[in-house]
């Protein structure tokens, strides 16, 4: 089990944080600021959580609405990512909700997670994460290739390609790149890595067995969110000639 003294885990959090940020500025990687600032906030947001949740997991009501939250957040993340705001976030929301609403469909009604607020929600997060993690890289990569190869895309058009399809032409091969972190995550788990889902289980009091079944549905349901996400999110963008 994690420890419950504050002390320590303040510790730890401040040691692995500064380690991660003097690495990063020694390093000249571009990313010292972000890390600080992601850290420090990750800290205040699991802080708030963690006093709600309580409250939130009374109620499937509530326990849903958390999820739509959770959903919302994603998309302006995704959205932010790719390069915008506002509208766009809505661009974003909708490859993501189809993406997930399939997979807790799949999983709660299959019975292989009981339809209550404790198992829901963290397997909600868990795969919203992973189509939004997905859906952000796609969709960047997307953006960078429309820019960077808009001679491509006009020498399409002027053959007489739709824009929709002259844009594909150019985007759609990124997808297989989007998709290998989760691809590789899923090859290797339980001899490279033991994910979220297995060892919340295993500290929740659960057998080695249960953490696996858990594990698996967890890692094939964000290989199923991010494929669909992934699909829409670039059909979304080529007919918006992004």
């Amino acid at each position: 089990m994690v420890s419950t003294d504050p002390w320590a885990l303040a510790a730890a959090v401040v040691v692995l944080a500064a380690l991660a940020v003097g690495v990063a500025w020694a390093g000249r990687l571009g990313s010292a600021r972000d890390m600080a600032w992601a850290s420090g906030r990750a800290v205040v947001q699991l802080a708030v959580v963690s006093s709600v949740l309580a409250f939130v997991l009374a109620s499937g009501w509530w326990t849903a609405g958390f999820v739509l939250l959770m959903l919302g957040v994603a998309s302006f993340t995704a959205a932010g990512r790719i390069g915008g705001d506002g509208p766009r976030a809505w661009w974003a929301a909708l490859p993501l909700a189809c993406g997930v609403a399939p997979v807790l469909a799949v999983v709660a009604l299959s019975g292989a997670v009981p339809w209550h607020p404790a198992a829901v929600l963290p397997i909600s997060g868990i795969v919203i994460g992973g189509a939004m993690t997905g859906t952000s890289q796609l969709g960047k990569l997307a953006v960078a290739t429309m820019r960077d190869r808009r001679g491509e895309h006009e020498a399409a058009l002027s053959i007489g390609l739709p824009a929709r399809d002259a844009a594909l032409m150019l985007t759609r091969p990124l997808a297989s790149q989007a998709l290998l972190p989760g691809i590789d995550q899923t090859r290797t788990v339980g001899l490279v890595t033991l994910p979220g889902a297995f060892v919340g289980v295993l500290l929740g009091g659960g057998s080695p067995v249960q953490a696996g079944a858990a594990q698996i549905v967890v890692l094939v349901g964000i290989l199923a969110a991010q494929a669909v996400a992934m699909v829409l999110t670039l059909e979304v963008l080529a007919r918006r000639t992004v």
